[in-house]
């Protein structure tokens, strides 16, 4: 019985049998034949080969005429995309011509069959998902895809047909070599005609599994959601280093769901935090996994493909999981956040905040420019007054009033026994206080005062019971107790329920921290009033968490998720 080691000997002394005879005999000194990957021979150049551990150059004399065509009488024509292969061999030959269709070129590139290299897929193959391989050019994408073709027919038992373009996969001849295993094999005429042959082998021969080469055409991706829509498991290779190249790549991003430009409302681009035109995926993805080859002992695996691209296109950063072969045959995995080329996540806070000030014109520079960001806390306080007056006790605060009236919050103040300063600059101020619909309309102030992180809370509207239920929050957050205000009912078990939400909200946020950094992406809290999310956003960050508030109020919730 032949072996694999002498079945790859027996076709490198074909591939050198074609080779110029000076060629052969430098190569054949050479003790290190197992790790040459080609033979470059280019018209009045010295001839070179190219090994694994680096490139040498074989003879002094130049490369004739006489030498190319002697490479090309002993394998044959070239077909229309200029390669030629050996009958039974995995060795491919490649030419290039001048402008008269002349040879004045060929790369002879040795094919090998490697057994071993879907230990690393070989869960993803079984799993019956579609599989989308990518990687540089020699890394080694058609020696994967050729062992899982065997792997899926011998061992898993399945119909699989090879559409093999360039006699890549399965060897030039009628004849497909024998690393394929017993996999079925349709040659394509022409590579503009690989979409024809890939429908023609689902209609024709009731396949399984469809394995596919160097797909790189809209054509070829259509032909392939069509075959995916079918029930077939795909596995293919594309043009593209990574995920992110393929998103971006108009030809080819149909395979991962296709991108599209969305125009949203003014109410909903304001809710995200974004511009009022957004990427986003069209459609169902047509591979499952996408599998991304570094080299010959690891890869980068996306499962669930969908959500992978939809993180991509928010701006979230991508953790594939990386799979390393280590040299006892056995696979370690481990995850690898890798950042997004979409940018920052379009709707988190610090993103928004940036964004609108880089969107701002000269006249909210102006505006920053009268309240810059180095005044803002530490500017003396010249309408301080001498004393604490009549109140009983002082919150240590300044307030800086936008949509809501002086007089309501100064009989506030003195109804519940306590002073405060009211200022009337915004760069002197502590907080911000202001109704909600002045904050909807995202004024200018309250866009420095949140870029200049000033404190701001928002009440309904401009009334005495909302500026009172203010100083309680307030005072609270201070760690003071104050007395319920005068004529008001209840007002005792008024302040022990809003204790008792708080706690209770404390506590579902510090849980959804801990299902975060347990591994969760993303988890939405229950609906709270403006006080209790800015209390839960800043607990999100005591975790080092990234945190958004969603929704319309009352059903406003903060999703606390991983930066």
């Amino acid at each position: 019985m032949v072996t694999v080691e002498q079945l790859a000997q027996d076709e490198l002394r074909q591939l050198l049998a074609v080779l110029p005879p000076r060629i052969t005999e430098r190569l054949q000194e050479r003790e290190t034949l197992d790790d040459l990957l080609e033979v470059i021979l280019d018209l009045g150049r010295q001839p070179e080969a190219r090994f694994s551990y680096g490139d040498v150059l074989l003879d002094d004399a130049p490369v004739s005429r006489e030498d190319l065509q002697h490479v090309v009488s002993g394998i044959g024509d070239f077909g229309g995309d200029n390669r030629a292969g050996m009958e039974r061999t995995l060795h491919r030959i490649s030419a290039i011509r001048n402008r008269n269709g002349s040879v004045v070129g060929i790369t002879c590139r040795v094919g090998r069959a490697v057994f071993g290299t879907i230990k690393m897929i070989e869960d993803l193959a079984y799993s019956g998902q579609n599989i989308l391989l990518l990687g540089r050019p020699g890394v080694g994408k058609t020696t994967m895809l050729r062992e899982v073709a065997r792997v899926l027919a011998d061992e898993a038992q399945k119909r699989v047909i090879i559409v093999d373009t360039s006699n890549e996969i399965a060897g030039d001849g009628d004849i497909p070599h024998p690393a394929i295993g017993h996999s079925r094999r349709m040659q394509v005429p022409a590579p503009t005609e690989q979409h024809g042959v890939m429908i023609e082998a689902v209609e024709n021969h009731m396949p399984q599994v469809i394995i596919i080469d160097e797909m790189g055409t809209t054509q070829e991706a259509a032909a392939a959601r069509t075959i995916a829509e079918r029930g077939v498991q795909l596995v293919a290779t594309a043009h593209g280093n990574t995920l992110d190249n393929l998103i971006m790549n108009p030809t080819l991003s149909d395979l991962v769901g296709g991108v599209q430009t969305v125009t949203l409302g003014d109410q909903e681009a304001r809710f995200r935090g974004t511009q009022k035109t957004v990427l986003e995926r069209k459609a169902p993805p047509t591979f499952d996994v996408v599998v991304e080859i570094q080299d010959w002992d690891e890869v980068y695996v996306h499962d669930e493909v969908a959500q992978v691209v939809d993180q991509w296109l928010r701006g979230y950063p991508v953790e594939p999981e990386v799979r390393r072969m280590d040299a006892d045959g056995s696979v370690t995995r481990t995850a690898a956040p890798r950042p997004s080329a979409a940018g920052p996540a379009p709707w988190s806070a610090n993103e928004i905040r940036s964004r609108r000030s880089k969107q701002r014109g000269a006249d909210q520079q102006s505006e920053y420019d009268r309240y810059p960001p180095e005044t803002f806390r530490d500017a003396p306080d010249r309408d301080a007054p001498d004393g604490d007056g009549d109140a009983g006790r002082r919150l240590d605060v300044r307030i800086f009033l936008f949509g809501v009236s002086r007089d309501k919050v100064e009989a506030a103040l003195a109804e519940r026994g306590v002073a405060a300063e009211i200022v009337s600059e915004l760069r002197r101020a502590s907080l911000l206080l202001t109704t909600k619909n002045h904050y909807r309309r995202g004024s200018q102030l309250v866009r420095v005062a949140e870029n200049n992180n000033v404190p701001v809370y928002v009440i309904r509207k401009n009334t005495a019971p909302q500026v009172a239920d203010f100083l309680t929050t307030l005072a609270r957050d201070l760690g003071i107790d104050l007395p319920p205000a005068p004529g008001r009912r209840g007002g005792n078990d008024r302040d022990a329920a809003n204790v008792e939400a708080l706690e209770a909200a404390r506590a579902e946020a510090e849980d959804a921290a801990r299902r975060v950094l347990s591994g969760e992406f993303s988890v939405q809290l229950e609906p709270q009033r403006p006080y209790i999310r800015r209390l839960q956003h800043i607990l999100a960050q005591q975790f080092n968490l990234a945190s958004t508030s969603r929704g319309r109020d009352p059903q406003r919730g903060v999703l606390i998720y991983r930066p």
